[in-house]
């Protein structure tokens, strides 16, 4: 019943005439996770807004909508579409040989063929900096980090995290969990808080949330827990402000926004120098980086872009050092 239902949401959602008109489909958690979907949404918002043009869309609420939703906005000349998160590649890939003359662009995966855009990141340079940053700013010399999916990407991330931190304090303890190993392991708030309650216990006082809508719980239990939090993908430090000590942000609205004004084929690769990731600073974490913290990151930074300073990638090298 429940798979007849999102069927027949799909078709509803897909109908009308999509000629000419860009598509997006948002996977699990939705464009209102506050994290990588809403990044994307606010991506196709900022697109809208400078062109005036109008935009198709799709949230993924189970896997089968992934394909069926590709095929679907093809079907009607959506052009271009694109696809938010590795769980979309195989649909991506399933569809765009169907389609060759449509183009397609999908982020955090690789699709290699002629008529898709994968757009990439070099995540562990962004998290190398808000790595730095945490131990920094921790007083117990314990930094903890919890993921999402146990994947190859978010070790990516906790890899960068680990070197960051020991960049700047080598003396420096990175406790560190996954929330599960399947894809629901994105949008478990009560395991993320779980977790981090755990390791509050431990001695942690700053904890990077890598984790989607996970990281509403694991940034809850750090604001209660009286520690520090570490957002994701979007700027999250409006979320409890005061306790966010950054967000490692991930530039999925530009990648999106730019996919909308054309399609490139091959792979596009974003890291700190192309301004692909980043820290965030505003009016809710000001106070809490020092003038030390931030000229260390700019310093690493300049190191990072420069080539002088290097970041394992962990999906490169399967390990992390």
């Amino acid at each position: 019943m429940r798979r007849a239902l999102g069927l027949a949401l799909l078709g509803a959602a897909l109908a009308g005439n999509a000629l000419a008109q860009p598509a997006v489909i948002y996977e699990l958690g939705g464009k209102a996770d506050r994290s990588f979907n809403q990044a994307a949404f606010e991506g196709a918002e900022r697109w809208r807004q400078a062109t005036g043009g109008r935009y198709l869309e799709f949230e993924v609420a189970q896997s089968a909508q992934r394909e069926q939703a590709a095929r679907r906005f093809a079907q009607r000349g959506a052009a271009p579409v694109v696809a938010i998160g590795f769980p979309q590649a195989s649909a991506v890939a399933t569809v765009a040989k169907e389609f060759p003359q449509t183009p397609f662009a999908i982020i955090d995966a690789v699709v290699d063929l002629p008529n898709v855009q994968s757009v990439i990141y070099r995540e562990h340079e962004g998290a190398f900096l808000v790595g730095l940053l945490a131990a920094m700013a921790s007083k117990s010399g314990k930094i903890g980090f919890v993921g999402g999916q146990d994947i190859p990407l978010v070790r990516k991330f906790l890899c960068g995290y680990e070197q960051g931190a020991r960049h700047a304090n080598p003396k420096v303890q990175v406790l560190s969990a996954m929330s599960g190993s399947t894809p629901a392991a994105w949008t478990d708030p009560a395991r993320g808080a779980e977790l981090t309650k755990t390791q509050i216990a431990q001695g942690v006082d700053v904890v990077f949330a890598a984790a989607g809508t996970t990281g509403l719980g694991i940034m809850q239990a750090a604001r209660d827990g009286g520690i520090l939090a570490i957002g994701v993908d979007s700027n999250q430090n409006h979320l409890h402000p005061g306790t966010m000590l950054t967000s490692m942000v991930k530039r999925v609205d530009r990648a999106v926004e730019q996919a909308f004004r054309g399609v490139q084929p091959g792979i596009t690769t974003l890291g700190l120098k192309e301004g692909g990731v980043d820290y965030a600073v505003d009016q809710h974490n000001d106070k809490l980086l020092t003038p030390a913290m931030r000229q260390a990151a700019e310093t690493a930074r300049a190191a990072i872009v420069a080539g002088r300073l290097k970041v394992t990638d962990y999906t490169v090298a399967n390990t992390c050092r």
